[in-house]
């Protein structure tokens, strides 16, 4: 089975993972920040649009001026400036701050997050200037890898793992089976056009929700 990249492990080193206290890893983008929202004023400011009707940017991302479709090389351009641009500067979900911070009395909290490993820094400027200032793993691809070698460090205590992306869940489903997995997206108008990811526990999609989920979790395993 795939192991984690060095790159990840060598961030992951870096952490302190007491395997005494659950573990809980949480996504960035339409999780913990408003991604697609800070995407569509960056195309606006580009004379672009996101045209909302399917869970993906190729195919949706088009030009104002005659509704044409950016082809998968433009739209990896217009990623790749947005993300070097405003990284910094995206705006949280609501709810996020202060349910990580009540959750993280009784949990250890990563960040893992598919951004460029340069990027790292600036994701967690950003989330810190919002309240979240925890560990930020940049990572690249499927997460089960990833989350797996971070598992494996939390030893016996409960790890649970919370992503946007039904294919992140699968992932994580196949390489750590025993990470309890939150299907969870921020955004409601993202939220209505993708199912339920099949290998998640549970979909909840707010975090008074979510903190709920986590803690009768964590009570239940005393």
């Amino acid at each position: 089975m795939e192991e984690a990249s060095e790159a990840v492990r060598r961030q992951i080193a870096e952490i302190d993972i007491d395997s005494s206290r659950p573990l809980l890893i949480t996504d960035a983008d339409e999780v913990l920040l408003q991604f697609v929202r800070a995407l569509e004023a960056h195309l606006q400011s580009n004379a672009l649009y996101l045209d909302l009707t399917s869970f993906a940017l190729t195919g949706n991302i088009k030009r104002q001026s005659d509704d044409h479709a950016l082809s998968s090389t433009e739209v990896r351009r217009i990623l790749s400036g947005f993300f070097e641009e405003k990284t910094e500067h995206v705006a949280p979900v609501d709810g996020a701050a202060e349910a990580l911070a009540a959750l993280s009395k009784r949990a250890r909290i990563v960040v893992l997050s598919n951004i460029a490993t340069h990027l790292g820094p600036a994701r967690q400027r950003g989330l810190a200037r919002h309240g979240m200032d925890y560990p930020v793993i940049a990572n690249s691809g499927p997460k089960g890898p990833s989350v797996r070698h971070l598992a494996r460090l939390a030893g016996p205590a409960p790890v649970f793992f919370l992503d946007d992306i039904p294919g992140n869940h699968e992932s994580v489903a196949a390489a750590a089976d025993d990470v309890i997995r939150l299907h969870f997206v921020a955004d409601p108008r993202l939220a209505r056009l993708v199912q339920t990811a099949e290998s998640a526990h549970a979909r909840i999609d707010d975090w008074p929700g979510a903190r709920a989920f986590i803690e009768a979790h964590l009570d239940g395993t005393g």
